[in-house]
């Protein structure tokens, strides 16, 4: 990030499905990773979005910081750097789009969690 190279340990992860307050189908992805020395739980939530019905995946953090460890662990684990961008109200927003989600699938313990939504959220 920004010419910083970081340290990324993944401990854990997995996914579940949650429904989002309009009733859509979401995917969470939860990977817990150490970062330099920090250990911390992240999470990323994937919906449909748009007419084209695209996938994007949007995570939250209050210090710049956790959005570069979080962002790190995103490009380490997928190969695709995340967006980030500081919204109106201060919280920084990571935004991840398909090629991530595409990234996560390599994985075994989220490949049947992704496909299944995939599936079922498709037009």
């Amino acid at each position: 990030m920004e010419g910083r190279t970081y340290v990324v340990k993944v401990i854990d992860g997995g996914a579940e499905f949650d429904e989002g307050r309009s009733g859509k189908r979401l995917l969470r992805i939860m990977i817990t990773a150490e970062v330099d020395g920090t250990k911390r739980e992240y999470a990323i939530t994937f919906g449909r979005y748009g007419s084209n019905n695209a996938a994007k995946g949007f995570a939250y953090v209050s210090e710049e910081t956790d959005a570069e460890r979080l962002a790190a662990v995103v490009e380490a684990l997928t190969g695709v750097k995340p967006k980030i961008r500081r919204r109106s109200d201060g919280i920084i927003e990571l935004v991840c789009g398909r090629e991530h989600l595409e990234g996560f699938g390599r994985f075994a313990e989220l490949t049947e969690a992704i496909m299944k939504w995939l599936m079922e959220t498709s037009r």
